[in-house]
């Protein structure tokens, strides 16, 4: 039987300045998808996620080398989702790991080359959204842009956006786009939490302000720092004990003075979650940038079912984030970014 949908309590935003309404908690394939899960698994996590209303699922050609694509391809086709229910999206730049220079990159040639390949994995007529996936400084703007919008005129894609940019490569583009009469990007993807605010809450802020820009955020928990998994210390069962060589820059972060200050931190984060009824402290990390206007969707990555029913919590969290509360946390981190001078106003 087809998988029927239902919003269910899930929150939804337009992303951007658009009229394209994505759930303000989606799924995303990065480390996931295709790498650590694979199989029967997928399904499980990506059913999850459609049970509680998400309608936003993330990949991009590079994820586990295309295997993520693949993966999330196969579940939809199995659950046999009406694929106008969904938001799915795609990005474009690192290839999937072959030596080829002209298999990465923003050329026209890997931007239309690469769409038609992400179609191919995901069995896909189309994506909702497409990211650029870092800026190309070796190609020019123009030719970026104009690359897009053959996508999108192309039906391929909807719209799209970019990921890890800066203001000034986005103001780039879109004054590309208007000076041509093409589609301009509406949406970035970039790294927020509330251990990393600086480039959202002040390098972009002209952007949300000016042209309403939409943003996708990834790694809202830090990298799982506010998942409350380390605010006592490394667990054995961590990936971080798994894997110590891998992660030894990340161990000396938690284990320096300064990483056992975050830790005491996120246990004062953790009491105030408990207090507005979530049994974990990453539901109200995890609302706390949901509740940031400008974001349109925060994505989460999981490998088990269980943990994204624990990351849903935030739906029930995030209509007790008032100014107060709000207050109190900035209290615990003390670091809301200064914002630029405004001379004159």
């Amino acid at each position: 039987m087809p998988y029927d949908y239902q919003p269910k309590d899930m929150i939804f935003k337009n992303l951007g300045p658009t009229g394209l309404k994505v759930s303000v908690f989606s799924y995303g394939g990065w480390l996931t998808v295709g790498g650590t899960v694979k199989g029967d698994p997928v399904k499980d996590l990506i059913k999850t996620a459609l049970d509680n209303g998400v309608n936003f699922f993330d990949n991009a050609e590079i994820y586990s080398n295309g295997e993520s694509e693949k993966e999330m391809g196969r579940v939809f086709k199995e659950l046999d989702v009406d694929r106008s229910q969904l938001v799915v999206s795609t990005k474009i730049f690192f290839g999937t790991g072959k030596s080829d220079p002209n298999q990465k990159g923003l050329s026209r040639k890997h931007i239309v080359e690469g769409m038609n390949a992400s179609l191919k994995r995901l069995q896909l007529d189309y994506v909702d959204i497409v990211f650029a996936h870092r800026p190309d400084v070796a190609t020019p703007m123009e030719e970026v842009v104009r690359a897009f919008n053959h996508v999108i005129e192309k039906g391929q894609a909807f719209y799209w956006g970019s990921s890890e940019w800066t203001a000034t490569q986005i103001q780039e583009a879109i004054a590309v786009a208007d000076r041509l009469n093409l589609i301009r990007p509406v949406v970035e993807q970039p790294q927020y939490s509330l251990l990393h605010r600086e480039k959202f809450e002040v390098e972009y802020k002209p952007l949300f302000e000016k042209y309403g820009l939409g943003t996708t955020i990834w790694s809202p928990l830090a990298g799982g720092y506010l998942s409350g998994k380390y605010m006592n210390g490394i667990p054995e069962d961590s990936r971080f004990k798994s894997n110590p060589q891998f992660y030894e820059s990340r161990i000396k972060e938690l284990e320096s003075e300064e990483g056992k200050k975050e830790q005491e931190k996120i246990r004062k984060l953790d009491a105030v979650a408990k207090r507005l009824g979530a049994s974990n402290v990453a539901a109200l990390a995890l609302a706390w940038c949901a509740a940031n206007p400008n974001v349109s969707s925060v994505i989460l990555g999981a490998t088990k079912p269980a943990q994204l029913e624990e990351n849903f919590e935030a739906l029930k969290i995030l209509p007790k984030l008032d100014d107060k509360v709000m207050k109190e946390i900035e209290e615990i981190f003390q670091n809301k970014p200064e914002q630029l001078p405004t001379y004159g106003r």
